[in-house]
């Protein structure tokens, strides 16, 4: 999923186990910390624990992260970022040395369960302009290498997650499938190698970015629940995207002699806000009908049986890069304070996602528009422009969860997430003549269009800038602004 290629930092990916034919397998779910506030690492494991989850994904080696994992018999994934990959593929031994620091010697006690690194995050996405071409086969070797000097290559393996777009096909039918032609000698390589060594072929896959791109894409096509014009491929019936873009990359190994490579789907899911189709109810029909299509373990036309895969994601991120789209923040099961968003069956806990345990809040106050501000004012667009260029206003906008407000209530969610992600300090509710702090929640009644109060930080905030100043903004988020002329 082209558009997904953003995420940097760390990501942690979740599985609940549960038995298919004497065998663990499971549904996963990534949990990321580009966050203003993460909830701290303690709280996480025991989110997933008390959730059943059995296995996390690291998406970079955090000595914090261990530490809370250490003893939870958790398994555990620990990837490598992109920005890493020149280094070592031309240093064995900076492989030598990242495997000894992230891997040796947190499995050395056996204190945390590691059995994955995953090297690099869809490197081949067209987005790089091919920035990993050369260094993402070369850094997987080393790796490899540097975790069988280490006595390690049984125990711990390695992969890449890549996006679908990696291979393509002719029609909509899978069995036109394979490797994009001009990375398709690389691709047969690493999957060579990947086969050879033990490891598996992680691949994300998007169902909401199809219809995200695509205003003529059969929205039905992407759920598991309705799409009546299935395509029939030399007598195998898809019904569903994600059954025809896991065969067509099923097709593209088969094709070049991998046909029985094991895969994990590393991504999968649906956002719920900053877009007309990212909402509650799409997500739960989604990741709900995701769960009961694999729980059986039918499998695909393709491939019968067990599917390992983790949905995207496990908690809300308000400091992503929104660059892919504005739903990039609300892909999380749970909320920014591990407060589930809907029922979902991971089949554990008849049904209900149990929430974060422990979480500390700051106080019952929020930054509004002042009633007596003035709409007229001068300085009200430029202070609704920083507010939203240094905070989250993504909720807001068309078919957004807060679309429904007002003028002055899009103001004031502006202020208002702004004054939270700066710990509610006095100065970043001092918008000039514009502003004040309230006991009264100014959500509105009814719908899902929530005014937060922001959590304790595991760890401070650098508050570089915490009070309005008049300066040239980021004006991408004004749709608010926009709303000014018409009163």
């Amino acid at each position: 999923m082209g558009m997904m290629g953003m995420k940097d930092g760390i990501w942690i990916s979740m599985i609940l186990g549960f038995m298919v034919l004497g065998k663990v397998y499971g549904i996963g779910a990534n949990w990321g910390t580009q966050a203003t506030h993460p909830l701290p690492p303690n709280i996480v494991v025991k989110l997933l624990k008390d959730n059943g989850i059995q296995k996390v994904k690291l998406f970079d080696a955090d000595a914090d992260i261990f530490k809370a994992l250490s003893g939870s018999g958790i398994e555990v994934m620990v990837g490598i970022p992109n920005e890493m990959l020149y280094s070592l593929a031309n240093s064995l031994g900076a492989a030598e040395k990242w495997v000894e620091k992230n891997i040796s010697s947190f499995v050395s006690s056996n204190s945390v369960d590691i059995k994955y690194v995953a090297v690099g995050n869809e490197p081949f996405l067209s987005q790089f302009n091919g920035t990993f071409l050369s260094t993402t086969f070369p850094a997987i070797q080393n790796i490899q290498a540097a975790l069988i000097k280490a006595g390690l290559g049984n125990r711990v393996k390695v992969t890449v997650p890549l996006n679908a777009d990696v291979y393509e096909s002719s029609s909509e039918k899978p069995s036109t499938g394979d490797f994009r032609q001009d990375i398709r000698d690389l691709m047969v390589n690493i999957v060579k190698f990947l086969n050879e060594n033990g490891g598996a072929f992680t691949v994300n896959i998007y169902p909401f970015i199809s219809l995200y791109n695509d205003p003529n894409f059969p929205a039905d096509y992407a759920f598991f629940d309705g799409y009546s014009n299935a395509i029939d491929d030399n007598g195998k019936i898809y019904n569903n995207v994600f059954d025809a873009n896991h065969d067509t990359l099923l097709w593209a190994l088969q094709k070049n002699g991998y046909p029985n490579m094991s895969i994990i789907i590393g991504e999968i899911g649906w956002p719920t806000d900053g877009d007309n189709n990212a909402n509650l109810k799409a997500a739960q029909r989604f990741n709900q009908g995701f769960m009961t299509h694999i729980s059986g373990g039918k499998g695909t036309p393709m491939r019968p049986g067990p599917i390992d895969a983790y949905l995207f994601s496990l908690i809300d991120e308000d400091a992503k890069s929104i660059q892919p789209g504005n739903f990039e923040r609300h892909w999380g099961i749970f909320y920014f304070d591990g407060t589930a968003k809907y029922n979902l069956s991971l089949g554990a806990n008849n049904g209900e996602l149990v929430p974060a345990s422990g979480v500390r809040y700051l106080a019952r106050q929020w930054c509004v528009l002042s009633l007596s501000a003035s709409l007229d004012d001068p300085q009200l667009a430029d202070s609704v422009g920083y507010a939203c260029s240094h905070a989250d206003c993504t909720s807001l906008g068309h078919g957004t969860s807060c679309a429904d407000l007002d003028t002055r209530g899009n103001i004031s969610y502006a202020f208002n997430s702004y004054y939270q992600e700066n710990d509610q300090l006095p100065t970043a509710c001092k918008f000039p003549n514009l502003s004040m702090v309230t006991n009264t929640d100014p959500s509105p009644l009814g719908g899902n269009c929530k005014f937060k109060i922001m959590i304790q930080a595991s760890s401070p905030k650098n508050h570089k800038s915490n009070a309005f100043t008049s300066k040239p903004v980021n004006m991408m988020f004004l749709v608010i602004i926009s709303l000014l002329s018409v009163l």
